[in-house]
């Protein structure tokens, strides 16, 4: 199990830096064309892109949940109770995602659009940048954030809680913890369009920070002192010193 989810994260992460390579100046000639036109298919690929880029930072985060469900598939197999393969749980947790990428096209879209986007979809709007900083690092605060960060915190917690027998039950739990993932780290996402999507470091730096604010004990401090930084941050740019 750990082997297969780390093939699917790697050849993520391998097509997301392809695709920066590609957006690269360097590249950029290739690449362009694509972002103007604006075509049904652009739109298809751009989806893609943020579907594969969700999948590369979020299966990590997602893989000791996916484990403990493994492990708890495994054990009612071998006292001889019905059991599904741990794949459904994941559809279940990727087509939340899958939706939070549709969002994130289209937004990217209505930026390209009103000309907020750089080559690099990067905002172009210092007070957007800002105002997407600072809206992040509050939610980093919020009573949603910390109830769905303690879900994603607590796999054995949560896959006690929320149960439910055969192929659809797994389906509807991969979804609902999708949906507290997605909950958790929507603001984080949208901090892609401060820095730039296509910039790998900046996309890096988020995937670990969602993994760290998961995994280690004092992530509920990290969480905090993170949205600390972003509003900060976000009122600096936000007022062009």
């Amino acid at each position: 199990m750990l082997l297969g989810l780390s093939a699917i994260a790697g050849l993520a992460w391998w097509y997301v830096i392809h695709l920066a390579r590609e957006m690269s100046p360097s590249g950029m000639d290739m690449a362009m064309p694509m972002l103007q036109q604006w075509r049904a298919v652009d739109v298809a690929l751009l989806f893609v892109m943020w579907l594969v880029m969700m999948v590369a930072m979020m299966v990590p985060s997602a893989t000791p949940m996916l484990l403990m469900f493994a492990t708890i598939v495994r054990q009612r197999r071998e006292r001889q109770q019905p059991a599904v393969p741990t794949g459904v749980f994941l559809v279940g947790y990727l087509l939340v995602w899958a939706g939070y990428s549709a969002i994130a096209t289209f937004a990217q879209w209505a930026l390209h659009s009103a000309a907020l986007l750089s080559p690099m979809m990067m905002t172009t709007s210092a007070r957007l940048g800002g105002g997407l900083l600072i809206v992040a690092g509050l939610f980093q605060f919020t009573p949603l954030k910390s109830v769905c960060l303690s879900r994603c915190r607590s796999p054995l917690g949560f896959l006690t809680a929320e149960w439910r027998e055969g192929v659809r039950g797994a389906l509807i739990m991969g979804v609902k913890h999708g949906g507290y993932c997605v909950t958790c780290c929507w603001s984080l996402m949208a901090l892609l369009f401060v820095a730039g999507v296509m910039n790998l470091l900046w996309v890096v730096g988020i995937a670990a920070f969602v993994l760290l604010e998961k995994m280690v004990p004092s992530g509920r401090l990290l969480s905090r002192a993170a949205g600390v930084v972003f509003v900060a941050t976000g009122i600096w740019m936000a007022s062009g010193v």
